[in-house]
């Protein structure tokens, strides 16, 4: 047995003989109910013991279901439950009254994006984190589905790439219904709701970029009452020569979600669930197709926490990771507030 098969087995032996980490849930809502929940059920590392929610028919009917206890105040679920970590999966500027109270009781945060609502709320959300040695991640599955992860592989085959073009769009009829169409409550629109995931992708495979240039809409329903972009179109470039755009809109159908990245001696165009390497005249070299991953996906996020928390892996979507996230964001809305290209990274200092 070589020395890396013996340490292999000594930390899945490992694994297999800890005790699952007891793990609750703040917020019952579409995200908890089809991703979250579901990936603590499935998970080897942790174990649901205890939901809340602000509705209290919602934490009636999940307790029936779950046979967990259910609270409707998570902060008396904190005194009460002796976490190890929570999920948390509220409205944006709810976020932070939470991880400030799982900091208080060190109990370790998986928190549902985005990481804050503004830039400030990160810096000072990270140094609560790092003051109180607790662990906290963002839900990011797309870094545990094979088909993003392969995405690299095949770029490597491509060439020198030089235009990224990127797309995530759904309809929905009213952007003004709910806390959604309010920037107070929500930090903004699509960018920082549904847009953080694209943002990720683009962070994670190419990094932060040099310059950054947006324009935002609040256009798609003029009889509504909003503030909160429904559509934005951002430029961003590289000093290495590459450049790109994200078109994301939460008015535009149907759902859509795509990266085509081209470039020198051919094109990998990545969707949810396929990723294939093309030529430059579009011809399939080879495809990646992958059903039913998002349960999976949820489970193998829940199951890497833990390894973090344990101290096996390195947290990939920590507070200081996610701050790169979030100096995007911000240059975006100042890119649309100045009409000028801003230096994400200036903002971060």
């Amino acid at each position: 047995m070589n020395a890396i098969t013996s340490s292999w087995r000594t930390i899945t032996s490992n694994q297999d003989k800890r005790a699952q980490l007891r793990a609750g849930v703040v917020g019952i809502g579409k995200q908890a109910l089809e991703d979250h929940i579901p990936g603590l059920l499935a998970s080897d590392g942790a174990k649901l013991v205890a939901i809340c929610d602000e509705n209290p028919e919602v934490v009636r009917e999940r307790q029936y279901h779950q046979r967990v206890p259910g609270y409707t105040d998570f902060r008396e679920m904190f005194k009460a439950e002796h976490l190890d970590l929570v999920v948390v999966s509220v409205p944006h500027h709810v976020g932070r009254t939470i991880i400030e109270a799982a900091a208080e009781h060190h109990i370790h945060v998986l928190k549902e994006k985005p990481f804050a609502t503004s830039m400030d709320e990160a810096k000072e959300l990270a140094a609560i984190c790092e003051q109180a040695d607790v662990q906290l991640m963002v839900t990011l599955q797309r870094r545990f589905n094979p088909i993003y992860t392969s995405f690299l592989q095949l770029a490597d085959q491509i060439g020198t790439p030089f235009v990224v073009d990127a797309q995530y769009t759904l309809h929905v009829p009213d952007p003004s219904e709910g806390w959604r169409g309010k920037t107070a409550k929500a930090g903004g629109g699509c960018i920082i709701d549904m847009g953080y995931h694209l943002i990720d992708m683009i962070l994670w495979y190419f990094g932060q970029p040099d310059r950054v240039l947006a324009d935002l809409s609040v256009s798609a329903r003029p009889d509504r009452d909003y503030d909160a972009e429904d559509t934005a179109l951002i430029h961003f470039a590289y000093d290495s020569g590459l450049y790109g755009s994200l078109l994301i809109s939460r008015f535009i159908g149907p759902k859509s979600e795509e990266i085509r990245l081209v470039g020198s001696k051919g094109i990998v165009h990545l969707e949810r669930g396929r990723v294939r390497r093309l030529t430059n005249d579009g011809e399939v070299v080879e495809s990646l197709s992958r059903e039913q991953a998002w349960p999976s996906a949820a489970a193998c996020q829940v199951d890497y926490f833990c390894r973090v928390i344990d101290g096996m892996r390195p947290n990939a979507s920590g507070p200081a990771e996610n701050l790169a996230h979030m100096s995007f964001i911000a240059a975006c809305y100042e890119s649309a507030r100045t009409h000028a290209y801003v230096n994400p990274r200036e903002l971060l200092s």
